[in-house]
């Protein structure tokens, strides 16, 4: 049994064969599935979704991207969906450096800046409330998402999505009893650090994800993405690691479901 923890099934690349997706999931053996909200809009569709697929869950939130095309308060809808039982999770929620838009050398990219750390403490304080942990996106923001998010150590978890750093950066966030997951940049020729960290973590402190519709492993590097293909991590992973497959999908998904309650 493995869980695709990181999967944007409500995003328009599925809306005409989901139903095919799922399926494609079940036979591949990915049981459980975390669909991944970015907007306000988002999330409601998240939670449509899960309340449609019981393999679905729902985790929702304002990705650092959209923070400026979102109403100014997020907390009163997302407060509402956190009362649904399919809900849960916060996020994904971070800091985003990446984009041109993000340049702190800007007026416009210090205000973006200063709004992404309000949304993100935001739905901290949210997660704090709900009791749910939060998934976080972090991109070229390291340290400021660290300075956020240390306080919060110890009252709350956090797994951070898509992780490619260093056994080192991973090591600093277990520490501070955080978790990590791996998509298919493992398979990935260039992403020799990500392989050497996902090698050598302890077993429960990460999990699998796709971030579908991104991100496909290879040999499907190029194409749409979907929940199916957390096998193809999971397969390459478990090489790595020099496990069965079943060991890896057995102590991943345990992780995953002890982080999420999940049964």
């Amino acid at each position: 049994m493995l869980t695709d923890t990181h999967a944007h099934l409500d995003f328009p690349d599925y809306s005409a064969d989901l139903p095919e997706v799922l399926a494609r999931a079940k036979e591949a053996g990915v049981s459980q599935l975390i669909t991944i909200s970015t907007s306000i809009e988002g999330s409601s569709r998240a939670v449509a979704l899960a309340e449609l697929h019981a393999e679905v869950s729902a985790s929702i939130g304002v990705h650092p991207c959209h923070v400026d095309d979102s109403p100014e308060d997020i907390l009163t809808p997302l407060r509402a969906l956190t009362k649904h039982p399919s809900v849960v999770a916060i996020g994904e929620t971070g800091l985003d450096y990446h984009r041109a838009a993000q340049d702190a050398t800007t007026s416009s990219g210090r205000a973006n800046r200063a709004r992404q750390a309000l949304f993100f403490e935001q739905q901290l304080e949210l997660a704090l409330e709900t009791r749910l942990n939060v998934v976080v996106h972090q991109r070229d923001s390291w340290d400021d998402t660290l300075s956020i998010l240390r306080p919060y150590s110890g009252k709350l978890r956090a797994v951070f999505h898509c992780f490619g750093g260093s056994l080192e950066q991973a090591h600093s966030l277990l520490d501070l009893g955080f978790n990590v997951s791996f998509t298919g940049i493992i398979t990935f020729k260039n992403a020799a650090i990500a392989r050497e960290t996902a090698s050598k973590l302890p077993a429960g402190s990460f999990f699998l994800e796709t971030d579908c519709p991104f991100l496909a492993p290879v040999p499907h590097r190029g194409q749409r993405c979907e929940p199916a293909h957390t096998r193809v991590t999971a397969e390459a992973l478990a090489t790595l690691r020099n496990e069965s497959l079943e060991t890896l999908a057995a102590h991943t998904s345990a992780a995953a479901a002890e982080f999420f309650r999940r049964p």
